[in-house]
């Protein structure tokens, strides 16, 4: 008997799905390696948002006047 069969009867239904992260847990481990993929990009994305709006209130607004210190 060839090992995939060992396995097949070993595991019954669960044979051939995802596992999950933990048993009471219904996430599988590709959603959690695409959920940590989305959130990262999401960071990057408001670091830049973060960087893009100091540069603007930094230099670019009071070169039009919009601050003025006497």
């Amino acid at each position: 008997m060839g090992e995939a069969k060992r396995r097949k009867e070993a595991l019954g239904e669960k044979y051939g799905q995802e596992p999950t992260i933990l048993p009471w847990m219904p996430i599988t481990k590709s959603q959690a390696e695409q959920f940590v993929k989305w959130s990262t990009r999401g960071a990057w994305i408001g670091i830049a948002f973060l960087v893009i709006s100091w540069i603007t209130v930094r230099f670019i607004g009071p070169s039009f006047g919009w601050w003025q210190v006497n």
